[in-house]
């Protein structure tokens, strides 16, 4: 059981990553090169849960607020496992 919060702690940690590079990519800062490979997996292990909730939650004003929801649902999720 362990291992399945530390796993929700990095998602989080890899979902908030990915929140910061789209709002620093909004504000026009392009990543360095050597960074690519990092967000490709950034955002190959948030797309999947980002991309099905897109399909059912509507944006509101433009804002994503898929994050929100798996923010919430981990820690939904932390609390049952006594995380």
């Amino acid at each position: 059981m362990q291992i399945l919060c530390v796993a929700l702690s990095v998602y989080s940690f890899v979902l908030l990553v990915r929140i910061i590079l789209s709002w620093t990519q909004v504000f026009g800062w392009t990543p360095p090169e050597a960074l690519a490979p990092v967000i490709r997996v950034v955002y190959d292990l948030t797309e999947p849960v980002m991309g099905f909730l897109r399909r059912y939650i509507p944006s509101a004003g433009g804002l994503d607020l898929s994050p929100i929801i798996i923010f919430i649902a981990i820690r939904i999720a932390q609390g049952l496992l006594g995380c």
